[in-house]
């Protein structure tokens, strides 16, 4: 324990300084995705490199532990992420084989010719209930490939995605980030859960519309507002219920589904009547080639996503993971790195434990491998032969081996960055705001986020500081503490892992820059809206009234 290497959070005696230098990988990523126009995983490289540098000659860090911490982000990489991208292309690879996939756009079309109404029943509303079970980059690798098979641009249909997962995160994977927030800042579960609750259904009213618009313009969306509409409040008033009655498991798959079932429901007595349309020629053509689609085509085309979300909804369940992790799963000490790394105050209190670092390879209950399961029963039922699906999971991997060599880099650029305390030296920054910090911590959980690509981690980051901080300050713990989840949320769609996924989904392999700039001010505007409501709700009745009960 004492051997622990002690955090150093402002190297230069400036803090101004040694925040800047700090922030240089992260710049130096984002620049070269968005401005040089670098391949992802050159620009990855590149941060992780320019990380390793800070890490060891300005933070002190020792070499091994640098490189320990490179390591194990890397694997955390291909496990359990790139498992999860893997397998769902696989899935998606063997429907468009068999002709599943053209049925499926079908039975779409068929249901609502108009593209804005299917980024709602798609991106939204499908893409949530995803989020909700699975988390992780399933719905946005999900989504992007269903749009694209409609008839989107990739371009479009990575962006969209994008833009639609963000509502849902801090509920994903049957609310792992609350659980997670809970654990590591000692507040209540249910306090946490309510406060988030009454935070985020006032932006699922809100994403929807953006969602749209990101596609359509706002000319476009205001000819499904009724649609929009109805998606987000069939989505927020469920979250906000289940969310402050319940808990924060069950919250997305819920909201989800009524929103689902209220805008299949709009559609059996409104139709759009604008007849828009982003490219006539292109969906025109669409619509030739989309067969009618008789029922029992339609259910065989659905079969597969069918038990896709069945599998991937029983593989979420804690009981499940629980029961199978404890015969199957391996927790593998990082050498070095194990309890190598001290965090300090303010970041957390005195007397804290040193850092652990223990990779969790339950290759069994992992989400990946329930989607390799359902998508290995989904091959059988379409007729495939054990020889086709080995052939084609091969052809699979050769697709997407550049995709995950991105999201290795991007989580050892993310990995480094937290044990070397850099991402703590930012964090403190945002920190020092005084009255302001309620507006600026709730930045402070969209910078996690898009540092680490999740909103558990981002929460297991900066959950404890967002507390000791609010107590300094005078504002109330489970609020900040709330407010880093929501904030985190509006992150996601620019951190790198889903960014990769994105484009790993719509074949946009080296073009991660222009879905960088495609979503980058929205996740900013988004992010700026929610510190705006956590301030008010820190000191300007009636919002301020949103925080009794919950802390």
């Amino acid at each position: 324990m004492s051997h622990a290497w002690p955090q150093v959070y402002d190297p230069f005696g400036q803090a101004w300084l040694s925040t800047l230098v700090a922030a240089l990988p992260v710049a130096v990523l984002l620049g070269a995705l968005a401005l040089w126009r670098r391949p992802a995983h050159q620009a990855a490289m590149l941060a992780l490199a320019l990380a390793g540098v800070v890490a060891v000659l300005v933070n002190g860090m020792p070499v091994q532990l640098a490189l320990a911490a490179g390591a194990y982000g890397a694997a955390y990489g291909l496990f359990p992420i790139g498992w999860i991208v893997l397998n769902l292309i696989f899935l998606y690879r063997l429907t468009v084989r068999t002709g599943r996939f053209a049925t499926l756009r079908g039975s779409l079309v068929g249901l609502t010719p108009d593209a804005r109404v299917q980024v709602l029943l798609v991106a939204f509303a499908f893409g949530a209930f995803f989020e909700g079970a699975a988390g992780f980059g399933t719905p946005v690798a999900i989504t992007a490939a269903l749009l694209v098979a409609l008839g989107f641009a990739p371009l479009s249909a990575a962006t969209i995605s994008l833009v639609a997962n963000t509502a849902p995160v801090a509920y994903g994977a049957l609310g792992t980030p609350i659980i997670a927030l809970a654990g590591v800042t000692g507040l209540g579960l249910h306090p946490l859960s309510a406060m988030v609750g009454r935070q985020l259904p006032l932006f699922s009213l809100l994403v929807p519309f953006v969602a749209v618009a990101s596609f359509s313009g706002w000319r476009g969306m205001l000819g499904v507002w009724p649609a929009a509409l109805v998606a987000g409040v069939a989505f927020a008033v469920p979250q906000a219920l289940v969310a402050n009655l319940h808990g924060p498991w069950l919250v997305d798959v819920v909201a989800a589904a009524v929103s689902i079932g209220a805008v299949v429901a709009l559609l059996g007595v409104w139709r759009p009547t604008d007849a828009w349309r982003p490219d006539p020629a292109r969906y025109a053509a669409l619509d030739t080639e989309s067969p009618r689609v008789t029922r029992a085509a339609a259910w065989s085309a659905w079969l597969p996503w069918v038990l896709l979300s069945a599998v991937v909804f029983v593989w979420g369940v804690p009981a499940f993971k629980s029961a199978v992790d404890g015969v199957t799963a391996l927790k593998l000490e990082v050498p070095l790195l194990h309890l190598g790394v001290q965090r300090m105050p303010p970041v957390v209190e005195p007397g804290a434990e040193p850092e652990p670092a223990i990779f969790l390879f339950n290759w069994a209950s992992a989400t990946g491998t329930g989607i390799l399961v359902a998508a290995i029963a989904a091959g059988a039922l379409m007729g495939l032969s054990a020889r086709e699906l080995v052939a084609e999971w091969i052809a699979t991997l050769r697709r997407v081996r550049r995709s995950l060599l991105t999201i290795s880099a991007m989580l050892a650029l993310g990995f480094l960055t937290r044990y070397a305390g850099t991402d703590a030296t930012m964090g403190l920054a945002l920190a020092r705001t005084g009255v302001l910090y309620p507006f600026f911590g709730t930045l402070l959980g969209w910078l996690g986020v898009a540092l680490t690509g999740s909103d558990t981690a981002s929460n297991v980051l900066f959950g404890n500081l967002q507390t000791i901080t609010a107590r300094q300050v005078g504002v109330s713990p489970v609020l900040m503490a709330a407010a880093n989840s929501s904030g985190g949320v509006m992150g996601k769609m620019i951190d790198a892992q889903s960014i990769v996924v994105a484009g790993a989904a719509t074949n946009l392999d080296g073009r991660e820059g222009e879905i960088l700039r495609s979503v980058f001010w929205t996740s900013v505007a988004l992010a700026a809206l929610v510190g705006l409501l956590v301030l008010l709700q820190a000191y300007v009745p009636p919002f301020s009234h949103l925080t009794i009960g919950a802390g």
